[in-house]
């Protein structure tokens, strides 16, 4: 039961704690006293570390560990025509903690063209080897709820119909993009399906004027048509996060809400599940995943904290899961990135690739 192709049944969200040279230099460009060509040669040395880091790790898979970013989402959108990023009245609110300030807004039509990441991804496969190179980018679903309508241009787009179509065209070119870059294991960050599972989340939408039932239909349809023609041999997998900040998070609730709607009908070859506590509820929503190539990646090692996680209780949850779901259609990972944003979750490197070796150790044991 073990699987030659993404993904794998030990794999990773993404992103990883910024090494102590990517902090540094960061600082110096952002004091003027490291130039760009500068910056990017030491991300360089440190992503083909965290490459090899990985790889020693076991893992089949890598990434870039994001390092070039400083967040999850925002750097991707800033590189899309028709973007434009804003010193926000306020940071994104976590349990107990703000992000920095900052948001994008739409001014003009939704386009991807020369975007920065393809380079990017160039570099992580240049030296990825006989490892399969992962890209994350952030879902489009994320572009249009974290804002919604006040953050979108009426004069550019006086009706959503448009936008929404855009959107999947967008991502769909991205895709295709990606693709022609050499990607063939592409995932997409989104954190708007699980605050559709959170009660608080979804009293913020209806206060704002819209339908949260209506919203899952609507980005279940972005999704699909963004997937349209993609290639047999690419692997476009959907990553569900609660929010990931410092450790902290956002929305709770479990998967029943939008089961019915995320598994049973967005054509991704993968679900990334957050499922390190009981935050995220059981394993019965993953009863909709129809019987056949789709994956669900049980994310049940937590990298919220360094303590490491029993094998015998994972092992136990991925017999709980199979209930559900066949074993075959079962992969393992950490619940999220270990660093969403540049600053990092609360655990230390040492830390975070114990559990990276446990993922792997696990895995072998249970396939």
């Amino acid at each position: 039961m073990q699987r030659d192709h993404a993904p794998f049944r030990a794999d990773i969200a993404g992103s990883f704690l910024r090494p102590e040279s990517i902090k540094q230099a960061r600082a110096q460009f952002s004091a003027g006293t490291l130039d760009a060509e500068a910056l990017r040669q030491a991300e360089d040395a440190a992503i083909l570390e965290v490459v090899q880091k990985q790889q020693a790790a076991g893992l089949q898979v890598v990434t870039d560990g994001e390092f070039r970013r400083a967040w999850w989402h925002f750097d991707f959108f800033e590189g899309l025509e028709g973007v434009e990023a804003f010193e926000a009245d306020q940071g994104i609110q976590f349990n107990g903690v703000e992000t920095k300030a900052r948001g994008v807004r739409v001014t003009g039509k939704l386009g991807f063209k020369q975007h920065p990441m393809l380079e990017d991804f160039r570099y992580l496969q240049s030296i990825a080897g006989d490892s399969v190179a992962k890209m994350t980018i952030p879902s489009p679903s994320v572009l249009h709820f974290r804002g919604g309508r006040r953050y979108i241009d009426e004069q550019v787009y006086p009706d959503l119909t448009e936008y929404f179509d855009d959107l999947a065209t967008t991502w769909r070119d991205a895709i295709r993009a990606f693709y022609d870059a050499g990607c063939r294991y592409l995932q997409l960050d989104d954190t708007v399906w699980a605050y559709l599972c959170s009660e608080e989340q979804k009293a913020q939408v209806r206060a704002r004027g819209e339908d949260p039932e209506l919203l899952a239909a609507t980005y279940a349809g972005v999704l699909n048509k963004a997937l349209i023609g993609k290639p047999y041999d690419l692997t476009v997998a959907l990553h569900i996060c609660r929010g990931n900040f410092r450790s902290t998070w956002i929305s709770e609730g479990g998967y029943e809400p939008v089961a019915e709607v995320l598994f049973g009908q967005v054509n991704v070859d993968a679900f990334f599940l957050e499922y390190d506590n009981q935050r995220s509820g059981g394993f019965e929503p993953l009863r909709f995943i129809k019987p056949g190539h789709q994956q669900a990646v049980l994310g049940l090692i937590t990298t919220k904290n360094g303590t490491p996680e029993d094998p015998r209780q994972v092992k136990a949850r991925i017999a709980e899961a199979a209930r559900y779901l066949s074993l075959d259609q079962i992969c393992l990972s950490p619940q999220c990135g270990f660093a969403s944003t540049e600053e990092g979750n609360t655990l230390t490197e040492d830390e975070q690739w114990q559990k990276v070796r446990s993922v792997v150790k696990i895995a072998g044991e249970v396939w």
